[in-house]
């Protein structure tokens, strides 16, 4: 999937991620066989042996059924908000690189194309991502923290970049990582430009 081969990219990038500045505090936040002549007998062996080859084979079909990953419907959170946008959040994980990676889809349900200008934050360096989730940040009520998206050296974010937007009636996939808050802390809120908070709850590490 496009998407996990651009994570994995990412987060191997995360090696030489510039973190400093990146938290911020928030303020107030078988059956037998028959006797018979021998080309009865060869003809019965013969059946069997293909018999069992088919049962391994399809033992064989199960297990590589059994292996392979299901996708997952499963929704941590889902807000509407600006220009008939809605939002969803499907995983929220932490990853053993001390980071958070954080995905899930976004719809235009409107009529008109929606360029998420305002989702890349308001860092002059940031707008060399174009339109992207490089603003979203994920928000620890509890810790009174704000964690930032993380950056490599040259200042793009380890985050999804829409290009050419999203059109009406287009679902696009998106994620993005952050540094990974304490391990006491479970529930955070990711937040992107205007659209509305998503509470959501951190699952553990790999």
């Amino acid at each position: 999937m496009k998407l996990r081969r651009t994570m994995t990219t990412r987060r191997a990038m995360t090696a030489v991620a510039i973190t400093t500045g990146l938290v911020l505090t928030v303020a107030g936040c078988g059956g037998g066989e028959d006797g018979g002549d021998d080309s009865k007998k060869e003809n019965s062996s013969s059946g069997s042996k293909n018999q069992n080859q088919g049962g391994k084979q399809n033992d064989q079909d199960d297990g590589e059924d059994e292996g392979q990953e299901q996708p997952s419907d499963e929704v941590l959170a889902e807000v509407k908000g600006e220009e008939s946008i809605t939002l969803t959040v499907k995983s929220a994980v932490r990853d053993e690189g001390g980071f958070v990676t954080v995905s899930g889809t976004v719809t235009n349900n409107g009529n008109r194309f929606f360029p998420a200008a305002n989702w890349r934050g308001e860092e002059r360096e940031l707008n060399k991502n174009g339109s992207s989730v490089a603003g979203a940040n994920l928000v620890d009520g509890k810790g009174k923290k704000r964690y930032l998206v993380l950056r490599d050296t040259e200042g793009r974010c380890l985050c999804t970049k829409f290009t050419g937007g999203v059109k009406p009636g287009q679902t696009s996939e998106w994620y993005a990582q952050f540094p990974a808050p304490p391990e006491s802390t479970n529930k955070v809120t990711f937040q992107v430009g205007a659209m509305p908070p998503a509470p959501i709850e951190l699952a553990g590490g790999q």
